[in-house]
């Protein structure tokens, strides 16, 4: 894992109209200091970036959200990477603050906000220079406990292998008047990336001729 200084974190949930205190409801990350992302896909602290894997869930809060409702995450800095975002849920058992929540093949991806693409311009990067993102929980997603994971992959140093910088954060849910929806397709993370999809190992400055637009990893968005 390589760390880099001075980039950012995740440190705030969003919930209710309610912005919360830093590493109240998100698992504290091994970059609270440093800020410095992940970059092996394939490293145990991809899946939340705990400062400490076992210890860290248990001294985390558990929010109350609402199935439907609108949720975020607030950085500690403005986001000035290029990249692209996306948030996963996992059903957390036995619950979201035990270490073994997350550790399946149970993540789904619940949303994604991709660069635009047009052939005179190359990518567009909406999410550049923002502080937080937010996003609504599926109407149909089951009630009960959850991790809530955002991501973004930072673009603008992915031109060779393990370039691509990932920002990850992970609230602990529990949600309430949910559904009976079945959320899907599933993945393990880590296992979700190898590291040489087309849109995480990507020069964005130098795109192939046959491009025709931001190709977004993992899985599908489970709409809910």
């Amino acid at each position: 894992m390589r760390l880099v200084a001075t980039h950012y974190t995740f440190p705030d949930f969003i919930a209710n109209g309610t912005t919360s205190a830093d590493w109240q409801y998100v698992r504290i990350t091994a970059n609270h200091y440093s800020n410095g992302p992940v970059t092996d896909v394939n490293d145990p602290e991809f899946r939340c970036y705990e400062l400490d894997l076992q210890n860290t869930p248990g001294e985390t809060g558990t929010a109350t959200v609402t199935a439907g409702s609108n949720v975020g995450f607030h950085a500690d800095n403005t986001m000035g990477h290029p990249g692209y975002f996306s948030a996963y849920m996992t059903p957390a058992s036995p619950a979201a603050n035990s270490p073994q929540a997350g550790t399946g093949s149970t993540w789904f991806k619940i949303w994604e906000w991709a660069p635009r693409y047009t052939p005179t311009t190359g990518l567009i990067f909406d999410s550049e220079n923002i502080q937080g993102v937010n996003f609504t929980i599926p109407k149909s997603l089951p009630s009960g406990q959850y991790l809530l994971r955002v991501e973004q992959i930072a673009l603008h140093v992915a031109g060779t292998y393990q370039g691509a910088q990932f920002y990850i954060g992970c609230a602990q849910v529990n949600v309430v008047n949910g559904g009976s929806g079945k959320p899907g397709p599933t993945v393990a993370i880590p296992g979700v990336y190898t590291g040489y999809e087309p849109g995480i190992l990507i020069n964005i400055y130098n795109l192939p001729s046959n491009f025709t637009g931001y190709p977004s990893p993992g899985p599908a968005v489970w709409q809910g």
